[in-house]
């Protein structure tokens, strides 16, 4: 499972390995992932191997999940991208984060749209959603130009002052070769 599951002209996603486990546990403890996303309470290299190893489990589980992203030119690692199933959704979700020291030079927009064609042709999906905090501006710009809507706000794990937005997209049908 080490092969990539997507290319772009710039990026490489991939399943992750057990070796990813210090950029995992850099990820988890960005201020930008603690603030937007929360707190999984990674603290170490162990625990950054056991979110690696409930990423397998979704993998195996939905036959997609969450990748590394790394430049194909020189395999820097710069966050993760891809599909979460969510038992409270009833699409799959799209999602990404990328490393502070990496936003802004448009990997997350390249990452996500290579992420739509895969669920669209390769997986058959006819539908995505897309989960952000209301102050996330930056994951809700970039849901904008993937061509995301807004559909509602909703309390999220159960809490009624945790509320996020909901995002959903219709994905194009693959189309059949001449």
């Amino acid at each position: 499972m080490n092969d990539p599951i997507l290319e772009t002209e710039r990026l490489r996603l991939r399943p992750f390995r057990e070796s990813d486990a210090p950029m995992i546990l850099e990820l988890l403890n960005d201020p930008g992932w603690l603030r937007f996303i929360g707190d999984r309470k990674v603290r170490s290299l162990d625990d950054a191997r056991g979110y690696l190893r409930k990423l397998h489990e979704t993998y195996e589980r939905h036959g997609f999940g969450l990748y590394m992203v790394e430049r194909k030119d020189d395999r820097e690692p710069l966050g993760m991208c891809g599909l979460v199933k969510r038992d409270t959704l009833p699409d799959p979700d799209l999602g990404f984060a990328f490393l502070e020291r990496h936003r802004g030079a448009g990997y997350a927009q390249e990452a996500a749209r290579a992420t739509l064609g895969h669920a669209a042709n390769d997986l058959g999906l006819a539908r995505l959603a897309a989960v952000a905090t209301p102050d996330n501006s930056r994951s809700a710009s970039l849901l904008e130009k993937l061509g995301f809507r807004r559909e509602s706000t909703t309390p999220w794990n159960g809490n009624e002052k945790d509320v996020v937005e909901l995002w959903g997209k219709r994905l194009e049908p693959p189309t059949a070769p001449p």
